[in-house]
């Protein structure tokens, strides 16, 4: 009777008694060791099977006599007219060929594995990351990559966090305080919020700079919550009375600006999604006194699953100047 598939009728890690596996003997011979005996078994010369493997007659030589050590039986009978093998060595050499056999289509399958891997990247981005940084990384990494498909999922920074944990994306980059529980993480820039109005609002004529109490009670346009935004938005005026209640809660920065630049009212955005607005004036970046209003980039991943393949090569890209990125 065949013995039961382990994923079926045992716990990983478990004999067929239930106890844990008995670790492999010393006197098991190692990998390279059985590849070298197999191609001495082909050639019936250790000098040829030493050019195969790349490796000095000397020291196959010299693995050859290890190997027959750790086994304690005698692999070779060695002559001027070259190396035979014992009756051990012939039973040894005919499992040493399925071991390696098993050994090459392990690495095939682990091949397989990492060009599935490497074939695509999924990657959830915040909206302010997605929209204004994210499109140079891409680029430079579609020149390293070409062969990656690249699918890329905006939302705000708890979506983009919610997708990494679900198993929805290889890679996530998020704005806010700290790093949300359950992934790890690294800071690859640093990013200020900015106040701003239209030209026609009082705030944009005005002499002295705005209170940390007047923003807070001030009827603002905002990002939803969930946002990196909002988050550091609310911790800063948290201590000054908290967020009056929102002009308007849009989950998208084109529209918050949108309703900006037509007078609605004041609101909080990134700056590295208002360098055209500011530069041609349908907004007024406002000063604020007495809060410092930025906040950290970070790359995130799920927690003890450090990149690897393409999201290691986007990762690292993160680190090049692309677009207005301010550190």
């Amino acid at each position: 009777m065949a013995p039961p598939e382990p994923s079926a009728a045992l716990p990983p890690g478990k004999g067929p008694s239930g106890e844990p596996p008995a670790p492999l003997s010393h006197r098991v011979p190692d990998l390279g060791a059985m590849v070298l005996l197999l191609a001495v078994a082909r050639h019936g010369s250790l000098g040829r099977a030493a050019r195969e493997v790349g490796v000095s007659q000397p020291a196959a030589s010299s693995r050859i006599r290890s190997m027959e050590r750790q086994l304690g039986v005698a692999l070779l009978d060695r002559s001027p007219r070259g190396s035979r093998l014992t009756g051990a060595g012939a039973l040894v050499t005919d499992w040493a060929r399925r071991v390696v056999e098993a050994a090459e289509a392990f690495d095939a399958g682990a091949q397989a594995l990492r060009d599935r891997r490497d074939s695509r990247l999924r990657v959830a981005a915040s909206m302010t990351i997605a929209e204004y940084l994210m499109p140079g990384w891409l680029i430079a990494l579609r020149a390293e990559r070409p062969g990656t498909a690249v699918s890329l999922l905006a939302g705000n920074s708890a979506a983009a966090a919610l997708r990494l944990l679900s198993g929805e994306a290889d890679l996530g980059f998020v704005e806010g305080l700290s790093v949300p529980e359950g992934l790890d993480g690294t800071v690859i820039a640093h990013d200020r919020l900015v106040v701003v109005v239209a030209p026609s609002h009082p705030w944009a004529r005005r002499r002295t700079q705005v209170t940390p109490r007047e923003l807070a009670e001030a009827p603002l346009i905002l990002r939803e919550h969930g946002s990196g935004t909002r988050q550091v938005l609310d911790a800063a005026l948290a201590v000054h009375g908290g967020l009056a209640r929102p002009l308007l809660e849009l989950s998208s920065t084109t529209a918050v600006k949108g309703a900006a630049e037509s007078g609605a009212g004041p609101c909080v955005l990134s700056e590295l999604a208002l360098d055209e607005e500011l530069s041609a004036r349908r907004l007024v970046e406002v000063p604020v006194a007495g809060i410092r209003l930025r906040r950290q980039l970070r790359a995130v991943w799920p927690a003890g699953h450090r990149p690897a393949g393409p999201a290691r090569d986007l990762l690292s890209l993160t680190a090049r100047p692309f677009g207005p990125a301010r550190g």
